[in-house]
C-alpha cells in the first residue's frame, strides 16, 4: 500500500480531534440553567432570550499537576462562556479570562488546601451560577470572590489586568 494513502486518514483523523478540542458556540432553545443564573446576575446583559454561548472545559489540579482554562481570544462583540467547575486539591493554578468582551459565567470553582488565582481582563464581566463559601481560607482580598467560589484552607484571588 502506498504510504501517501494511509496518511491522509491520519491526518484527517488528527484534524477531527484538534477541532473537537476548540470550545464552540452553542445555539440554545431552552436557556441553560447555568447560564440562565449568570443573564439574572447581570440584570442587563447584550445576549437576548436565546443566547449562544461557548463552553470551556472542566480543569483538575492535584499537586499542582493538571489542566489550565483560558479565554485568550478577544472577540470584537460581546461574547458568552460558560466556565465548567475548576477543582484545585494542594497546588497552585490560573484561570485566564483575557477577552474584554467577554461574560464569564463560572459554574463554580473548588480549592482545597490550595490557591487559585483567578486573571480576568478589567472590562469582563464575572458572574457565578451559586453562592460561594470560605472555611479556613483568605478570600477578603476581593469583596466579591466569595460569591465565586468554595475555598476550604486555601486562597482564591482575582487580577484585573488591562492588557
Amino acid at each position: 500500500m502506498n504510504s501517501s494513502k494511509k496518511t491522509v486518514p491520519v491526518v484527517a483523523l488528527l484534524a477531527f480531534c484538534l477541532a473537537l478540542s476548540f470550545p464552540t458556540p452553542v445555539p440554545a432553545k431552552e436557556v441553560d440553567s447555568s447560564i440562565a443564573a449568570c443573564l439574572k446576575a447581570w440584570g442587563d446583559h447584550p445576549f437576548g432570550n436565546a443566547p449562544q454561548f461557548k463552553t470551556l472545559e472542566t480543569s483538575v489540579t492535584v499537586f499542582g499537576i493538571g489542566g489550565k482554562t483560558a479565554d485568550t481570544q478577544p472577540t470584537s462583540t460581546p461574547a458568552l462562556v460558560l466556565i465548567n467547575p475548576s477543582f484545585n486539591l494542594m497546588g497552585g493554578s490560573t484561570i485566564e479570562l483575557l477577552n474584554p468582551n467577554g461574560w464569564y459565567c463560572l459554574r463554580t470553582t473548588v480549592t482545597v488546601m490550595g490557591r487559585v488565582g483567578i486573571r480576568a481582563h478589567c472590562k469582563a464581566q464575572l458572574a457565578s451560577t451559586s453562592a460561594g463559601s470560605t472555611v479556613l481560607g483568605n478570600n477578603a482580598a476581593n469583596r466579591n470572590i466569595k460569591d465565586l467560589t468554595v475555598t476550604a484552607m486555601g486562597s482564591v484571588s482575582v487580577a484585573r489586568p488591562c492588557n
